[in-house]
């Protein structure tokens, strides 16, 4: 069954992409989005019936050279089931989307078939995708990991005639090779190390390398320190961290349901599964874990300032999920993997809904993007107004403070703020508390300015506006189901108490003794049974990697966030009314707010809506001098040292011994006669000085 779901979405892209001339545009589409609906189907019957029981499905003999073995095979586990029924639902439902969305494309001309190439590359997408969520090790990890890469680039750039978005997806890739390189030196790394990239085999023997030094650039550091932090700089790059976020905003260059599936539930959140995944590494690593934790709340913060102040729908939607990523990486930092699990599950659901009814809004309005030209859209689009708002209560935490009642944002950033407070962060705690009041402020001024109040902009445009197709109002519905009820139903087995977690992710699943007491000794047999707080007891702790996440059991972030004081518990809450009011007071009761305040604070707010100016810097710091010296190596390098010398060769000295060896076949006689007198005088004096 496993190996359908990873295949299914191959097979659709290469009927799409090679065999749609044969059976013709529509069927090719139905026939990828069928198999794409299929696939979650099963990754639906995965996930709920898992035991589990980590295991390995064998799929071929894939690499082996010396002690270097990648077999390719699937790491079936309480992490690959997640991750299947994110990608493949999401995925499915961006499919059926894209029949409304790209039905009549004014960025193509009249006839053009586009649409069987586009299609072919959501396909192709969701397949590297499935491949590094499946991996069991981390060669077959980089090989999604990479391809990931491609296929985002040719989606990002799928309008090829807009020099914007050749631009963005340049850029996008561009910046993932810089996260990549630093992934590469972690599996590099790793494998100096465990003399291995299977993941089985590293997390068994990281108890034993835990003191291990490793020679980087100019000291010995503590290799698995080194190593988390160079496999989180390439998590960094994907998943839009501060410093390589670059990339994320621009890639809404692409179509839209381009933006849902990549960078709301998918591609960015690769970075938090690679984390996750590689827990039983960052368990020994707390310098790594607590950069990981500042960087992501950092993170949070930034990219929830930007959106307050961006016009374009997409882009603040764009700003909004890099803001949530944070949010998972503090999760993880912590080391609450499973609360970090838990956001990306629930975020999954409620962000790829608002990105589609983003985009539903633009398909509307006759693609105008911008905010300002909408305003009294939810007469003209019902159903999108309340799919969008069933989002934005997901996103911004509406739910009962105190209980486990609320839409599935409210149950996930709470469980995620309590534990940055539990992991004695106080930086993380408030930054991600003041990027909960200003993700609920920006995502309240995107409903007001969308759909309530006056229309502005083009009156044409918003009197000929109209709601979607059916075939785009559905994944707009079965999205808005898992944003209501994600989070309650699956609360307690992501965040509940130590026995439902320990269950649901596998880590009670042949627990056996940390420190492997010799046969025969107290302490050596293998257990089930936890404490009685249902944490595993140190003689029976859980060996790193038994299950899908691991927690040492030194970690008890989870259990001091259960039991935060109030104030902590409501914050999130109250962080969120605050955003809700001023958003109502801006745009709503008084619309002339927004710009006197711009104009009062006007560094402020271009340092904002200049996104704090990563671009120009980077512009200035790397682009500038890199385009020089290239222009350098042109210009002098290229065009005087290589083409001079070519150059002076063919017109100076060749000709010279041209002209010498022409004059020598004179065709006299005496001349050849005289020149063999002189070589045989040449050889005689040669000979006779050589005795």
């Amino acid at each position: 069954m496993e190996t359908i779901i990873l295949f299914a979405p191959l097979v659709g892209a290469l009927i799409c992409g090679f065999g749609w001339k044969l059976i013709g545009e529509k069927p090719a589409q139905w026939t990828a989005t069928g198999l794409l609906f299929f696939a979650a189907l099963l990754s639906w019957i995965v996930f709920l019936s898992f035991d589990g029981e980590t295991r390995q499905i064998p799929i071929l003999n894939w690499i082996e050279s010396g002690s270097l073995v990648a077999d390719w095979a699937i790491r079936m586990d309480r992490l690959t089931a997640i991750m299947l029924i994110v990608v493949t639902t999401v995925s499915s439902l961006v499919h059926l989307y894209s029949f409304g969305y790209m039905a009549h494309d004014v960025n193509f001309r009249e006839g053009e078939s586009y649409r069987p190439r586009f299609f072919a590359y959501l396909s192709f997408f969701t397949f590297t995708m499935l491949m590094l969520v499946t991996a069991d090790n981390l060669l077959q990890m980089f090989f999604g990991w990479e391809g990931v890469g491609v296929a985002s680039y040719l989606l990002i750039g799928f309008y090829y005639r807009k020099p914007s978005a050749n631009a963005a997806a340049i850029k996008a890739f561009v910046v993932n090779r810089v996260g990549d390189f630093a992934f590469l030196l972690g599996i590099f790394a790793i494998y100096m190390v465990f003399d291995s990239t299977q993941f089985a085999t590293i997390f068994a023997e990281v108890p034993g390398k835990s003191d291990e030094s490793l020679r980087f650039l100019w000291a010995d550091w503590n290799a698995i320190e080194v190593i988390c932090l160079l496999l989180f700089i390439g998590a960094m790059g994907k998943s839009a961290q501060l410093f390589l976020h670059t990339w994320l905003p621009d890639a809404m260059e692409g179509p839209t349901p381009v933006s849902a599936l990549i960078h709301a539930a998918t591609m960015v959140t690769a970075g938090v599964f690679l984390v996750c995944r590689m827990s039983p590494l960052m368990e020994f690593a707390p310098n790594a874990t607590m950069f990981i934790t500042v960087i992501g709340a950092t993170t949070a913060f930034f990219a929830a300032t930007v959106g307050l102040v961006q016009n374009d729908i997409k882009r603040v939607i764009a700003y909004s999920t890099c803001s949530q990523l944070g949010y998972m990486f503090v999760a993880a930092g912590v080391g609450v993997y499973s609360v970090a699990m838990f956001h990306l599950f629930t975020h999954a659901f409620f962000k790829a809904m608002l990105f589609l009814g983003a985009g539903s809004v633009i398909h509307g309005m006759h693609h105008e993007q911008d905010m300002r030209n909408y305003g009294g859209l939810r007469k003209k689009m019902p159903y999108t107004f309340w799919a969008m708002m069933i989002g934005t209560l997901a996103i911004t935490g509406v739910g009962v403070p105190l209980t486990h009642i609320g839409f599935a944002g409210f149950l996930s950033k709470d469980a995620v703020i309590e534990s940055a407070w539990a992991g004695g962060t106080g930086y993380a705690f408030w930054l991600l508390v003041i990027a909960a009041m200003f993700t609920s402020f920006y995502s309240w001024r995107l409903m007001f300015m969308t759909f309530f109040g006056e229309s502005r902009g083009d009156k044409k445009t918003h009197d000929h506006a109209h709601e979607s197709p059916t075939v785009m109002l559905v994944p707009l519905g079965v999205l808005a189901v898992g944003a209501v009820l994600s989070g309650m139903v699956w609360f307690n087995p992501f965040f509940g108490d130590h026995d439902s977690v320990n269950r649901f992710f596998g880590m009670d699943k042949g627990a056996v003794h940390a420190s492997a007491a010799p046969s025969g000794e107290e302490g050596a047999h293998a257990t089930d049974e936890p404490s009685a707080e249902g944490q595993p007891t140190e003689e029976h702790a859980p060996v790193p990697g038994q299950g899908a996440i691991y927690m040492s059991p030194d970690n008890h972030v989870m259990e001091d966030a259960h039991n935060a004081p109030v104030w902590v518990k409501v914050s999130p809450f109250i962080a969120m009314m605050i955003g809700l009011v001023t958003a109502w007071l801006f745009y709503i009761r008084d619309t002339t707010l927004p710009a006197r305040l711009a104009e009062n604070q006007p560094l402020i707010y271009r340092f904002l809506l200049n996104k704090w100016y990563f671009d120009e810097l980077y512009d200035l710091i790397f682009i500038r001098p890199a385009k020089a010296f290239g222009r350098f190596l042109w210009k002098k390098g290229d065009g005087k040292v290589i083409d001079g010398g070519i150059n002076g060769l063919a017109m100076g000295i060749i000709p010279f011994f041209t002209r010498m060896a022409g004059r020598a076949q004179s065709g006299y006689l005496f001349h050849y006669a005289f020149a063999m007198v002189l070589g045989i005088t040449i050889l005689i004096t040669l000979m006779s000085i050589k005795g």
